[in-house]
């Protein structure tokens, strides 16, 4: 019997549920039921969900079931409950984007990353929430209801990948996935205190790529975010910037904290624009770095390699990527659109062309400078986050349009690089808020990266319990 069979159901992990499954001392069915049993006390305060089925999610389950009865379960994730961000679409379901402007249609195929996992047999709970267009580290919306974190309801879990992140840390299944395009998987893991994978740009097959756009595992555990990589990171002709069929082998990450020894591991505490960093989410940080020191690895300080001029020209690309869409828009859905993504949208309005220009090129410039800070290092270590969770209904950190991703410099540096990019719970602030820890390693070091915050699980002290549904 595992650690986690003493839990609740909606508490165990994607592998102890597939040892009872195999086992035949667990039905895909009674791991359902519990899930959504506990989705349902929990979510009229989180607002994590959006397509929620439960009766679809048993179909599956009893689908699973007869599998596992047969010997014929389709591996690891066959009948494990989950989700997945709502733009990653699936096949006959409206993809809003997180707002109220667009005219809803059905989607005509599963992306990769759904139909990878529906091929493995994962049975999908319910979709998640994301912002408008997925332009905020926010659960707020113009067309869901606004998400919350579980560990203080008054806060934001984070975005875009909001309602992944509040489902991993509230227990809604062990299995989830978010998308990533500046620190949209790690924000809201740091903030819910959860693990997710920012994997090496193509490793993760998707179907609207473009650059630094990832999806990636969200999960209470490397171990489980190891076993979805299994099926995530298969090759997909539909992504134009998907890497070739790789043999990885994903169990490898199952290290002990003497695979720290001798790792030499840059500690990165300014990110060199942006927001100062929060004294408690430094103090975590740098009692990580001791830990990793004590492990036997050798950590050094890092300058800062950004700068306010690369994160302002990310930001003013996307300003206007953003207000040509709007353009785009009828007059009736822009009124739809969340207030502060149009002011964010409309500033670009009077952009000159050399502006532009000069913008677009520090995504090459933060590109090339990330790589060159951590050519020294086998892993680089930082804050994800230089704050701790905003308030819920706060659009941003600084909640103003104009300094809209003064949170960012630790995480966009890693989506222009391509460098796979974790976080990792790492500590808690005074008033009981998870902080996360970013492992970042060279590209293409994905398994790397699993090894390292795998290690680091163990060597980093007892976690508190996971938040659990407001008393009735």
């Amino acid at each position: 019997m595992t650690a986690d069979t003493a839990r609740p159901l909606h508490d165990w992990s994607a592998a102890d549920l597939s040892d009872a499954y195999r086992a035949g001392t667990l039905s895909p069915v009674d791991a359902t039921r519990a899930v959504i049993d506990h989705i349902e006390r929990w979510e009229p305060a989180l607002q994590a969900t959006y397509l929620y089925r439960p009766e679809a999610a048993l179909a599956q389950a009893r689908a699973s079931e007869a599998r596992w009865q047969r010997g014929e379960a389709l591996g690891p994730l066959d009948g494990v409950p989950g989700t997945l961000k709502e733009n990653i679409t699936t096949a006959g379901d409206p993809m809003p984007a997180g707002t109220a402007a667009v005219d809803l249609r059905p989607a005509a195929a599963d992306a990769p990353a759904a139909a990878r996992l529906r091929e493995a047999g994962m049975v999908l709970v319910s979709k998640t929430t994301m912002p408008d267009f997925g332009m905020l580290s926010s659960g707020l919306s113009s067309f869901h209801r606004l998400s919350r974190n579980p560990w203080d309801l008054a806060r934001t879990p984070g975005g875009s990948s909001a309602g992944a992140g509040a489902a991993a840390a509230a227990g809604y299944g062990p299995l989830h996935v978010g998308t990533d395009i500046g620190g949209s998987l790690r924000l809201p893991a740091s903030w819910c205190g959860i693990f997710t994978l920012k994997p090496s740009l193509g490793l993760i097959p998707l179907d609207n790529s473009y650059t630094g756009r990832v999806a990636g595992p969200m999960t209470r555990s490397v171990a489980d975010a190891a076993l979805m990589m299994q099926a995530l990171a298969q090759p997909d002709a539909r992504d134009s910037m998907g890497l070739p069929a790789q043999d990885i082998s994903w169990s490898q990450h199952a290290v002990g904290p003497d695979h720290l020894r001798g790792l030499r591991i840059g500690l990165l505490l300014d990110a060199g624009c942006g927001l100062a960093v929060d004294p408690e989410i430094s103090a975590a940080v740098r009692h990580a770095a001791i830990l990793f020191e004590r492990a036997g690895a050798s950590v050094q300080p890092m300058q800062p390699f950004m700068s306010q001029a690369m994160l302002d020209g990310m930001d003013h690309f996307w300003r206007m990527r953003s207000f040509v869409d709007m353009k785009a828009l009828r007059p009736d859905q822009r009124d739809k659109v969340l207030p502060y993504i149009r002011a964010w949208a409309e500033s670009a309005a009077g952009f000159s062309g050399e502006h532009m220009f000069r913008a677009a090129s520090q995504f090459h410039v933060t590109r090339v400078a990330t790589v060159a800070a951590c050519a020294h290092f086998d892993y680089v270590i930082s804050p994800v986050s230089p704050n701790l969770p905003a308030p819920a209904a706060d659009a941003s950190p600084t909640n103003d349009p104009l300094r809209p991703l003064e949170h960012i410099g630790f995480t966009v540096p890693f989506n222009m690089s391509e460098q796979p990019a974790a976080s990792v719970n790492c500590g808690y602030s005074a008033g009981g808020l998870p902080i996360g820890l970013q492992i970042a390693g060279q590209r293409f070091d994905d398994l790397g990266v699993l090894k390292v915050a795998r290690a680091f699980e163990q060597i980093r002290g007892e976690q508190r319990p996971w938040p659990q549904p407001p008393a009735d």
